[in-house]
């Protein structure tokens, strides 16, 4: 495996999980009294750059993962990005349940992962 490619395509999929976690979410704290229709604009825009990193980082990812090891890859990146934005931003208090989903997410990528 390249640990470069890898490198690479964690750090776009951690870019890309940051601007899709405040596209999909943060309209629920920021614009909950705005009708429903700016919030989906606004989380187009927002998404157009999730696009732009999501999209090479799992072009460049593929030469060097598999495709479920993307897929894993991506979902714990977006666990770690979404618990911090839950806590930091949105003002929610942390919860065991969050280790326990990390835990299995740690099971999720020794299968995916192993030889």
């Amino acid at each position: 495996m390249n640990i470069a490619v890898v490198a690479q395509t964690t750090g776009l999929l951690l870019l890309s999980n940051v601007f899709m976690t405040f596209a999909w979410y943060a309209h629920l704290r920021a614009l909950n009294n705005k009708p429903w229709i700016i919030a989906a604009l606004l989380s187009w825009g927002i998404a157009l750059f999730e696009y732009l990193l999501q999209v090479p980082a799992n072009r460049i990812g593929y030469t060097a993962l598999s495709l479920p090891q993307l897929k894993i890859l991506q979902e714990v990146i977006t666990l770690t990005v979404f618990v911090p934005f839950v806590f930091f931003y949105m003002k929610e208090p942390l919860k065991w349940d969050y280790l326990w989903a990390a835990l299995c997410m740690v099971g999720a990528v020794y299968f995916i992962f192993r030889a």
